[in-house]
């Protein structure tokens, strides 16, 4: 058996709850479902769905989040004097070294 009572109509007494199999919580004034409570009965059944459900959507989530980033793979080149080098500060020093001569470039032409 089922039922829809307010959220006012449980706070005062839960002892509604134990004639039925689960029950729609509503408020009453919006008529909008608020929440279902489901009987004791059914609830290992009713998670085991759940986390199902909520497993697929998280997979969902991150299988997009793979695809924008495999969109974007491979789209770049990496030059090979960046490849050859074995430290990040040797990356670093390569990295200050090309803004330094591109920096170097821009003020002898604005002169």
């Amino acid at each position: 058996m089922t039922t829809t009572i307010g959220i006012r109509d449980l706070a005062r007494s839960s002892s509604v709850l134990k004639d039925f199999d689960y029950v729609s919580i509503e408020d009453k004034k919006t008529h909008k479902r608020k929440g279902l409570i489901v009987s004791n009965q059914y609830a290992d059944e009713v998670e085991k769905y759940l986390k199902k459900i909520i497993a697929k959507k998280n997979n969902q989530k991150i299988q997009k989040k793979l695809n924008a980033i495999m969109a974007l793979s491979g789209s770049c080149t990496i030059k090979a004097e960046y490849l050859n080098t074995t430290t990040n500060a040797e990356l670093g020093a390569a990295h200050a070294q090309r803004y330094i001569e591109k920096d170097k470039a821009n003020q002898t032409n604005k002169k």
